[in-house]
């Protein structure tokens, strides 16, 4: 059995998603190649003959920790020389704990790090390079995500995408076909003007994306960004890169939108609470369409079954969508067991009893073929998630992990999108701002 070691047992759900993956006809680094996926067999090599004890760390809800701990438990079953010291709390103090072990170089073998946080450890030299897994089953894209400077470091556990949810109930009655591929950013403009004089008093066609309400929104600019064939807000080096006159234009086009009546005045966007069944514009009907990730789409399909539906972000010199993984495993640099640790985390993602012990507690698997024997059983709204994601994958854009300092960095940027549209600052100004807080945020 295992010891255990429970921090906390926070009740916060991060859904992660996958996708059907073109086979990528490769494995991590130059090892010899992985068993192939579900054989059960992964693993059992390298530690036949040697006692292994395997630090892990992990962060969610207690789903997501019963759910991984009898994982745990079945590779024990397959592999009887490795043990596991697992350490698992919710989302509000993990990275603080992590943050703690990694200054004193005590961080466990293998650690959940997601996309705002990969970079920094990478970068200071605290996790090891992967080699020798098989990622046959895993999209390029998503694979792509977990390099730093040309090296793998995280191996993703789950997929996620930017997408563009709306009331398909409202929608078909006003007699509207969303295309699967999502509108253009001049037919989706046009389709509200033409919509909004038939909405009664109160209602809007869409979210004014120029407000941030909740952290980390910046993406409701970036995809406007991408569109334009001006790159996301930073640089794969995590180098500042909002193009200002883009970003000056997406601003007063908002304000415009404003003016016209087509998405909310500013105040009633301020005042927008994600999945608060009053005050979120989306749940409570005074918006038609949204951004959101598609992961959160099984919570908006909970309150009002069958009314919502997704389509890929909007496009016009190119595409402004991306994949993202929502999570990744990695390992310690400093580990002594990696070894042990490589073949565990192959036959986590690539093994289809591990993918049927996890289920979607921890998201849709990465990996094809275990995807492919969950696929049958699956709800509708998380054949949803998997239907949005390989619609938007063709033309997305290849996703870079976040600078260290990004989020606190996004916090200052929820403030100045509000007071831009306030109209307290210019959008000169609020470019200006936003230039000033990352250098002095991100290092």
């Amino acid at each position: 059995m295992h010891k255990t070691k429970k921090w906390t047992a926070s009740l916060i759900v991060l859904s992660v998603l996958t996708l059907t993956a073109c086979s990528s006809g490769s494995k991590t680094g130059s090892q010899p190649s992985a068993p192939a996926a579900g054989s059960g067999t992964t693993g059992q090599a390298s530690v036949k003959n040697k006692e292994v004890t395997l630090g892990i760390t992990w962060a969610g809800s207690q789903a997501r920790h019963d759910a991984t701990l009898k994982t745990l438990d079945l590779y024990k079953k397959n592999n009887p020389a490795v043990s596991f010291e697992p350490q698992y709390m919710g989302f509000d103090t993990y990275f603080t704990k992590l943050a703690t072990l990694a200054a004193a170089r005590n961080l466990p073998d293998i650690m959940q790090i997601d996309t705002g946080n990969l970079m920094d450890y990478a970068v200071r030299g605290q996790l090891a390079e992967l080699s020798g897994i098989n990622v046959d089953g895993i999209e390029k894209k998503l694979l792509s995500a977990g390099t730093v400077n040309g090296k793998q470091y995280g191996l993703p556990i789950g997929a996620n995408t930017l997408t563009m949810m709306y009331n398909k109930a409202a929608l078909d009655k006003l007699g509207v076909t969303v295309p699967d591929k999502g509108f253009s950013w001049d037919d989706l403009l046009k389709l509200g003007r033409e919509l909004q004089p038939k909405l009664e008093k109160g209602k809007y066609f869409m979210q004014d994306l120029s407000i941030a309400t909740g952290t980390s929104e910046s993406d409701k600019y970036e995809m406007y960004q991408l569109a334009q064939g001006k790159g996301y807000i930073h640089t794969a080096e995590g180098k500042f890169n909002i193009d200002k006159d883009t970003y000056v234009a997406f601003n007063k086009l908002f304000a415009d939108l404003r003016k016209e009546g087509i998405v909310p005045p500013a105040d009633v966007t301020a005042g927008h609470k994600q999945y608060d069944p009053k005050l979120d514009n989306f749940l409570n009907g005074t918006i038609l369409i949204q951004r959101e990730y598609a992961a959160a789409f099984p919570a908006f399909d909970s309150v009002h079954p069958g009314q919502y539906a997704m389509t890929v972000v909007p496009h016009a010199k190119q595409s402004g969508a991306f994949l993202l993984p929502s999570q990744f495993f990695t390992i310690s640099k400093d580990s002594k067991n990696s070894e042990a640790a490589i073949k565990f985390l192959d036959w986590f993602v690539n093994d289809k009893e591990a993918g049927k012990s996890l289920n979607l507690v921890r998201g849709v698997p990465v990996a094809k073929p275990v995807l492919d024997t969950l696929l049958p059983d699956l709800k509708d709204a998380d054949k949803a998630q998997v239907d949005i994601i390989n619609r938007t994958a063709p033309e997305a854009n290849p996703f870079s992990s976040r600078p260290k300092g990004y989020g606190t960095w996004t916090d200052e940027w929820t403030k100045i999108s509000q007071t831009v549209a306030f109209g307290k600052m210019t959008p000169e100004q609020g470019f200006d701002e936003l230039k000033k807080k990352w250098d002095e945020i991100i290092k």
